[in-house]
This record gives structure tokens, C-alpha cells and sequence, in this order.
């Protein structure tokens, strides 16, 4: 699997869906080479949050500030909404999923995470399954330098994991034995990176089981400013498997974005 780059031709959303569905089922992800939202919206949104993040973090009317992201900026900022609700990313994501995408969670980012790699089903899940899945919209250009997303491509096939199932208690105490556990499956299955350096507007889709994570900032004095938008569908009840243990659910509440 190669790395996508500033100025390769991106996937873009066309009358044949099914080529699009199929290449998602396959892959795991897809590269959206258009955002639908009004002119200035990108800009907009970096702007809006701007000294905004902050240490110690805190949380104030539903949004949680901290020194590397903001998590539901869509509550106080109608720019950083109007890009969860592109409309085009939406029509695709129910051609994706034959189901009404439920936008539910945002997460906005000046930085590269360096976060190790992960599967966000094991955060947010569905049931049935598999109906969660994330955004990633650059908001200005991404290199190699800026740290971009890193991914696995067909890695969403691979089983969904619970901590039970890899002899972990459920709690995030035990969360770096996880990451631990993904990084040798990486190795044994021989799983290629792929990364997310794309063009400013461009969005990366990817399933909520395929690996993924933030690769290393080559310079950490370059921005990498970005905004992930989490969906769900319709007809699903949602659960986060990390903190569930045996028949005790834990069961998610959220508000939609709407």
C-alpha cells in the first residue's frame, strides 16, 4: 500500500457508487478530493479556535479543550459544524452504508498526534456492528513533515477486539498493553502504511475498524490542522467496548450534531 500525496489523483465521489462501495469494503477508506462547504469555511474554522487550546484542560458547555485537540467545537462554532454536515461527505457516507450517517462527535487538531495506531472500534461501536465510521479533513495542506494520519489499509477485516479478548481488563489503565498488542499484530501480518498527505479540502473516510493512527512529526514546529467528524447510522444502538466487561454494557449517550 502506497502513501497518497499532494497532487495524486484522489478518489472522488461519481454516479457509480458501487465502485465507490466496493473500493471501501475492500480498503477500508476512501480519499474524498472535495468538502462541500462554503468558501472560506476551512479558514473559518482555524481561525474560531485559535488560542483555544489550552493546558490544564477543562470542559465548558459541552466542549472539552486541551493543549493538542478540541473535542465538539461544533457547539460553539458554526464553521467547525458546517463541515460536519458537508453535504456531500454525507450523501456518501449513506451510499457508503445504506443507512442516514448521524454525525455525533468532533475533534479539531493544530498538531499531528503521533497517536500509536489503533481501531476506533474498539472506542465507539455499534450493534450491530459496524456502523461507526470517521472523517479526517485537512485544513491546509499535509506533508510528511506536518505528521499526517497513517493508516492500514484492509485492516478493517481483521476481528474487532474487546479487552476481554486479548486478556485485558476493561479500563483505560490497561489501554498501553492495547496499543502494545496492535503494534506486534502490525508487524506479524505484515500490514503496509499508507498516509494522509493530502491537499487542504481533501477528506479521508475510513471504517471504524481499520487501523490508523498519527505518524511521527519529522518538524513539530509546523502545524497540522485538521478536524476528524465521528458518524453513526440509523437503526443502531452504540456502546464503547473499552470500558464494557462481560454482560455490563456501557452503553453511549450523545447528542447529534444537527
Amino acid at each position: 500500500m502506497g502513501r497518497h500525496s499532494i497532487g495524486e489523483t484522489m478518489t472522488q465521489p461519481s454516479t457509480d457508487t458501487a465502485s465507490l462501495v466496493d473500493q471501501y469494503e475492500r480498503d477500508g477508506y476512501l480519499i474524498l478530493d472535495s468538502v462541500e462547504v462554503p468558501a472560506g469555511t476551512l479558514d473559518a474554522i482555524v481561525e474560531d479556535l485559535d488560542g483555544l487550546y489550552v493546558t490544564p484542560a477543562h470542559t465548558e458547555d459541552g466542549v472539552s479543550y486541551g493543549v493538542h485537540r478540541i473535542r465538539n467545537a461544533w457547539k460553539m462554532s458554526t464553521n467547525v459544524k458546517a463541515l460536519a454536515l458537508a453535504p456531500n461527505v454525507l450523501s456518501l457516507l449513506k451510499d457508503l452504508y445504506g443507512r442516514n450517517p448521524i454525525g455525533w462527535q468532533t475533534l479539531n487538531f493544530w498538531k499531528g498526534t503521533e497517536q500509536a495506531p489503533h481501531s476506533d472500534a474498539l472506542h465507539f461501536n455499534s450493534m450491530p456492528p459496524g456502523f461507526m465510521c470517521g472523517v479526517w479533513v485537512a485544513l491546509e495542506d499535509i506533508n510528511m513533515d506536518k505528521g499526517p494520519v497513517v493508516y492500514y489499509a484492509a485492516s478493517h477485516k481483521l476481528p474487532e477486539l474487546t479487552p476481554q479478548d486479548i486478556g485485558l481488563q476493561a479500563d483505560f489503565s490497561e489501554y498501553k498493553k492495547y496499543e502494545a498488542h496492535i503494534d506486534e499484530l502490525i508487524k506479524e501480518r505484515g500490514l503496509e502504511p499508507g498516509y494522509a498527505t493530502i491537499p487542504k479540502g481533501h477528506a479521508l473516510i475510513w471504517a471504524s475498524n481499520l487501523l490508523h493512527g498519527g505518524s511521527r512529526r519529522s518538524d513539530p514546529t509546523l502545524t497540522r490542522h485538521s478536524q476528524v467528524t465521528f458518524y453513526f447510522f440509523e437503526g443502531c444502538r452504540f456502546w464503547q467496548p473499552m470500558t464494557s466487561d462481560g454482560g455490563q454494557v456501557s452503553w453511549l449517550e450523545f447528542e447529534p450534531i444537527a
